[in-house]
């Protein structure tokens, strides 16, 4: 197993290589959708798309749906740059023989900001917001014992002020398990949609199609046309094996390779120490080989306890940014 294992992270890495990449950094919208909101994965360097462990693998494989045994709820808070705030609910729900239905609400919203201008550089008086939604229905399913297979419909939105963007996009994913020790293969491929482009009063202006008449009127309403842009799509492919250590003691070990459409491609990894089921410690690292990452190690914990006949999760996860500093999440998941 060994050499597999070695030979698997081997080909990740390779597959990788930035040689022949290019970098499209900023020409994508919808960004919030590629912020991960799994507190335990994140802390893990955000390498769970082999992970197939319940309803927070889920956003970086559809697929990870098999793998919910019964009725989940998860809710992320993440204190994000600059007094932004990320939100993240979800809940999934096994139908005996069918598969698994999952819905999800994701939320970034930036608080009041300054409307600043030329001539007031202080602030005009005004405030506005950016405000970012996404409405996500999901369905998976164990397909064979060794197999599994989801995917998922998301409705996003971005808003600035009076401006906004609407679209759709898909998730899918898919999880095999290569040995019965639970070593683990997975892939997905996320925000595949379509292209939009902004609208709204903030855009409105006025113009004067003949300015060389006189007498004519040169007010007339009009509007601006923003260019069209679309999602970031991202192809991850991973892999994923838990080790025993004895009884009371279990390792995981994750790695993926990352293909992003607006950015070159990278690699990330992570570990988790667990002990009787109860506590948690975490470390990873992200986006190793990307050029000019700004993504670096990450850290967490994670705590579980039974309550009656179901189980709580609390996690963390600190995550390093460097030129923006450190990034925080909170998850808390309640399975039935």
């Amino acid at each position: 197993m060994r050499p597999i294992l070695a030979a698997a992270v081997l080909v990740l890495a390779v597959g990788s290589g930035n040689a022949f990449a290019q970098s499209k950094t900023g020409t994508t919208i919808g960004q919030f959708m590629a912020i991960e909101p799994g507190a335990r994965a994140a802390a893990m360097g955000n390498a769970g798309v082999a992970l197939y462990d319940g309803i927070q693998s889920v956003y970086y494989n559809a697929g990870a749906l098999g793998s919910v045994q019964g009725p989940a709820l998860q809710f992320t808070y993440s204190d994000w740059y600059a007094g932004i705030t990320y939100d993240y609910a979800a809940g999934a729900l096994p139908l005996s023989g069918l598969g698994t239905v999952f819905a999800s609400v994701t939320s970034l919203n930036s608080g009041d900001i300054d409307v600043r201008t030329v001539d007031h550089p202080l602030g005009t008086g005004e405030r506005y917001t950016v405000s970012d939604v996404a409405l996500g229905l999901g369905f998976g399913r164990q397909i064979t014992s060794r197999f599994g297979a989801g995917i998922q419909v998301n409705y996003i939105s971005e808003t600035i002020w009076h401006t906004s963007v609407h679209l759709m996009s898909v998730n899918v994913g898919t999880v095999y398990r290569l040995s019965e020790n639970g070593f683990k293969l997975g892939a997905s491929l996320t925000n595949l949609g379509s292209q939009g482009s902004f609208s709204g009063r903030d855009l409105a202006i006025q113009y004067d199609p003949t300015p060389d008449v006189y007498g004519d009127n040169g007010a007339l309403p009009g509007d601006q046309y923003t260019g069209e842009f679309p999602l970031p799509v991202s192809f991850r492919v991973g892999i994923s094996y838990p080790h025993d250590l004895d009884p009371k003691n279990r390792l995981l070990v994750l790695a993926e390779a990352i293909h992003p459409s607006d950015n070159t491609e990278s690699v990330s990894a992570g570990v988790e120490w667990a002990w009787d089921h109860t506590v948690s410690f975490r470390a990873g690292y992200q986006t190793l080989f990307q050029t000019d990452s700004d993504l670096g190690p990450t850290l967490g914990l994670g705590l579980e306890l039974p309550i009656e006949d179901s189980r709580l999760h609390f996690d963390y996860a600190w995550a390093d940014h460097r030129r923006l500093q450190e990034t925080h999440r909170m998850t808390v998941v309640l399975e039935f």
